[in-house]
């Protein structure tokens, strides 16, 4: 809870005007992988999803369990997951509708032996998708500033790195705010 108190305390006012940012066009996304299937997240997966969160964050900034259950729980949560032909979960994203109508990307995982196959692509896409249907018109998210393969991927679906975030993670690390315009 620690890190999205953080977060939300880097919140900008209503009152400030969000640039325009360039979207990726859809032609760009590879195929969907007809061996995954993306699924809403909902509070019945909370011990798999919180299990999977363990595999994909082994530098220590997995949420708890009790974080996982405030973000499936809240009436702002917009959340879904990815799921294998053998029917358990390798993926998840997770996002909240805040106050001034921003979308905030929390968490992205993939499982480690699941990853460069699209999945946080499509996750990504389908958030922004369950945003655009709630009237979010701009959406976030915080990454690691070391954490290029991410950044990569965020710049690529048509984010912009808005600020540096000095010892944002627990372990001192620094973090990326990163900004998107969803019309």
């Amino acid at each position: 809870m620690a890190v999205l108190k953080k977060i939300r305390s880097r919140w900008w006012s209503q009152s400030d005007s969000a640039p325009e940012f360039p979207t990726i066009p859809e032609s760009r996304i590879l195929p969907a992988d007809s061996r995954y299937d993306i699924r809403p997240l909902t509070i019945s997966q909370i011990d798999e999803c919180w299990r999977l969160d363990q595999r994909c964050f082994v530098d220590g900034e997995a949420y708890s369990r009790d974080t996982f259950e405030y973000l499936l729980t809240a009436p702002e949560s917009v959340a879904y997951r990815v799921v294998g032909a053998n029917g358990l979960m390798v993926g998840f994203v997770i996002g909240l509708i805040e106050p001034d109508h921003t979308g905030h990307v929390t968490t992205v995982g993939v499982a480690p032996d699941h990853r460069r196959r699209q999945l946080a692509t499509r996750l990504m896409v389908k958030v922004e998708e369950g945003f655009r249907r709630r009237n979010v018109r701009l959406v976030r998210l915080e990454v690691r500033s070391l954490n290029t393969s991410a950044q990569k991927l965020y710049l690529t679906l048509g984010y912009t790195i808005t600020q540096r975030l000095p010892k944002y993670y627990s372990n001192g690390g620094d973090g990326l705010l990163m900004v998107k315009s969803l019309t």
